[in-house]
């Protein structure tokens, strides 16, 4: 008998279309959640990108960064502090320390900071912007605050000011400077950023962003794992100092020569604070070097930041640490007519 080879169940009719417009619904749904999330994911990053060259527009000069103060004004309309940042300090971190130590420092001057240009750091401009502010705010009192590295600047500054427009600062303040680059504990990234960038590599933002993160893990016994993380979010947004900034910075930190300035500073006087548990400078050997140097302007190198957290030029984190050295060298230094330490704020 013939064998019949049977061909299968007969498909439904309309099945296979049915599955086709299906599928084509699921694409349908599928492309425009794609096209929504990739439309504001776009919108997200251009938005970033005219932040971020708005920003760095405005960051290509050296600029000085009034922290406005109704109480200092008033009493102190002729006398400033002026704050220098330290490496790879933003702009807005410069005026976050001053708001923490407001209410001392103003007992004394008006509130201001530098804000470091992002294509480098250049002290002939620093220099001009410096003046033009004294000038525009009738400022015949100074009082300069260097942080970490800023004190290097602080210092050249002051010489600066004084042999070009004969304006002699009143004091400067170093907190935990260093005095040259063998007080930077960490040399073994110190030469090679030096390196790179008088060798004309530029770093990429980007990895730049990443050493940080690598940097302060390494360091992480000196800051809290939320220090580690805000710092590191920081070098990476479109406020964080630019790489040429920082390794300008670099630069002038490894070749910074303190005795050029010896005798350049005129009658300014100048104290030393710092943490014996600095783990980013040698507090001893950058004490001992700055007041031997200038011993001839050096009236204070013995208060310490015991308990700050980072130990190293902290003040902005550590604000009830500094604010009684910094109430202290103020009252001993510069004291107020009738021998009152502190005025009450109207």
């Amino acid at each position: 008998m013939p064998y019949e080879v049977s061909a299968g169940p007969e498909p439904r009719p309309g099945g296979e279309a049915t599955r086709l417009l299906r599928h084509a619904s699921d694409l349908k749904q599928f492309s425009r959640r794609s096209f929504f999330s990739g439309a504001a994911a776009a919108s997200v990053l251009a938005a970033d990108m005219l932040l971020t060259q708005r920003i760095q527009a405005e960051r290509q000069v050296h600029k000085i960064l009034v922290v406005e103060d109704d109480f200092a004004q008033s009493y102190f309309p002729n006398s400033s502090w002026i704050l220098f940042p330290g490496y790879k300090t933003s702009w807005e971190e410069a005026q976050w320390i001053l708001n923490s130590l407001r209410g001392t420092l103003r007992q004394r001057g008006q509130l201001a900071a530098v804000g470091y240009s992002n294509l480098g750091l250049d002290i002939d401009q620093l220099v001009i912007a410096v003046i033009e502010h004294v000038r525009a705010r009738n400022l015949t009192k100074l009082y300069f605050y260097g942080h970490s590295f800023g004190g290097m600047v602080a210092t050249h500054v002051a010489a600066r000011l004084l042999e070009l427009h004969g304006v002699e600062v009143a004091f400067i303040l170093l907190d935990s400077s260093p005095y040259s680059k063998f007080d930077v504990l960490d040399q073994s990234w110190f030469d090679g950023v030096v390196f790179l960038y008088e060798s004309g590599f530029r770093v990429p933002s980007v990895l730049r962003g990443g050493y940080e993160l690598g940097e302060r893990v390494v360091h992480k016994n000196e800051r809290t794992w939320r220090q580690i993380l805000d710092q590191t979010l920081e070098q990476l947004s479109p406020i964080a100092p630019s790489s040429v900034l920082i390794q300008t910075e670099s630069a002038y930190i490894y070749h910074f020569d303190a005795t050029r300035f010896a005798d350049r500073i005129g009658g300014a006087r100048m104290a030393y604070i710092g943490n014996p548990q600095d783990q980013t400078v040698n507090y001893q050997t950058a004490r001992q070097s700055w007041a031997r140097t200038f011993a001839a302007n050096m009236v204070s190198s013995d208060l310490q930041t015991a308990g700050a957290l980072p130990a190293h030029a902290s003040p902005g984190w550590n604000p009830f640490v500094y604010r009684p050295i910094l109430a202290e060298l103020q009252d001993s230094i510069f004291p107020l007519p009738g021998g009152g330490g502190k005025m009450t704020p109207f």
